[in-house]
């Protein structure tokens, strides 16, 4: 049995300057930490150990409110560095403890100080494991996080706030996240010692279409030898190939595929109708598979760590992955031209397809692992293989 979510009619302790406050009346008091202000919509949780600065700024967790698991946030502090976009679009987070200094030769800020450069308002002190299991029992649920360093909390207001937000069902946010101008990247993956470098050479020509990309997956390509050529979500399939690519990436990004698919899917359908090859992440996978006459569906508690087991079905190896999605592509509405290849060891739910007769492939999860582990990096090589093969 777990523990009932604490009410709004729980005692307030001594000196608490914020409030996490559910849609049902649940109160998690705590301190406030980043900005001062009030942000509202869905309360998940992430299991990520490290990459707490990725994690908020990748625009997939646009319109969340992140708790992270992980007790111990703030040690590595933040830098200009490890970002996956300038501008964050989580509306929020809860952590365990209070933020740690900073101990890492690579920290340029404190933690706390970034949170309130951007905006961001966090509350500390919170039984995340708690909060966790009402998550995993129940669903993720709307909230409304509140810091108010002067201690003025009005419960009530919160609640209401948290119940009437609309919810990510049937939300398009890649609109929200999107560059409103094509522009060119090649800057490629961090080394230690050197930092980022450049694409000297490149080998290939990519256009990615920008649901909310995160920059590391450019990175990736970049260090496959692409030049990548980055387009707005509303682009249009004379759009994208007027720029005579060598292929197409369709980016991650947040919010319900359903939506975002009213003007993408009939773009990726062209696309796939194209020859050539192409390669979907996250929402990038779940609109190819829409395009292709499936359909997704939103999951209770969704996938957000960096440590999900996923099988490849073609060789048998486990990959361990980095994740961040609430919805999923449903296999059994693939057409017979669809090939399931990857599947979630934790819950069965799909992570990756390819189509039998064309050059075009997706996973659900984040094969550039930022953060988290590197097993699935040979998915880009994968894609290099495809637009070789395309070129002969």
């Amino acid at each position: 049995m777990t523990d009932a979510p604490m009410s709004h009619a729980s005692p307030r302790p001594p000196g608490s300057t914020a409030a996490l406050v559910l849609g049902d009346g649940s109160v998690f008091w705590g301190r406030g930490v980043g900005a001062a202000g009030v942000a509202v919509g869905e309360v998940c949780f992430n299991t990520s150990m490290t990459g707490y600065q990725e994690i908020l700024t990748d625009p997939s967790y646009a319109g969340q409110i992140i708790t992270f698991t992980f007790p111990h946030v703030g040690n590595v502090g933040a830098n200009a560095e490890d970002i996956e976009t300038l501008t964050p679009a989580a509306r929020g987070l809860v952590l365990r403890a209070d933020i740690t200094l900073p101990s890492s030769y690579r920290a340029t800020q404190h933690f706390d100080a970034w949170l309130r450069s951007h905006g961001l308002v966090g509350v500390a002190g919170i039984d995340t494991r708690r909060l966790t299991r009402r998550i995993r029992d129940l669903g993720a649920p709307n909230g409304a996080l509140c810091h108010a360093p002067d201690g003025a909390l009005d419960v009530a207001a919160l609640q209401s706030r948290a119940r009437d937000w609309p919810g990510l069902e049937g939300m398009d946010l890649a609109k929200a996240v999107t560059c409103r101008q094509s522009y060119g990247w090649d800057e490629t993956r961090w080394e230690w010692g050197r930092g980022y470098g450049r694409l000297a050479a490149p080998r290939f020509h990519v256009v990615a279409v920008d649901y909310g990309a995160k920059r590391n997956i450019l990175r990736m390509l970049a260090s496959a030898g692409c030049r990548v050529t980055v387009v707005p979500a509303s682009a249009s399939a004379e759009d994208i190939l007027r720029h005579r690519p060598d292929g197409v990436f369709l980016s991650n990004g947040p919010g319900d595929p359903a939506a975002t698919g009213e003007y993408a899917v009939p773009v990726i359908r062209e696309l796939v109708a194209s020859g050539k090859p192409l390669f979907g992440i996250c929402l990038g996978h779940q609109l190819l598979a829409l395009a292709l006459g499936g359909r997704t569906r939103k999951m209770a508690i969704g996938h957000r760590g960096a440590n999900h087991p996923v099988k490849d079905l073609a060789t048998g190896k486990v990959e361990i992955t980095s994740q961040n999605h609430g919805f999923c592509v449903l296999p059994e509405t693939l057409p017979a031209s669809a090939e399931v290849t990857h599947v979630s060891l934790f819950d069965g739910s799909n992570e990756g397809l390819r189509l039998k007769d064309r050059p075009v492939f997706s996973v659900q999860y984040h094969p550039e692992a930022s953060p988290g582990p590197q097993d699935s990096h040979y998915l880009f090589e994968r894609f290099v293989q495809m637009m070789e093969r395309a070129a002969k």
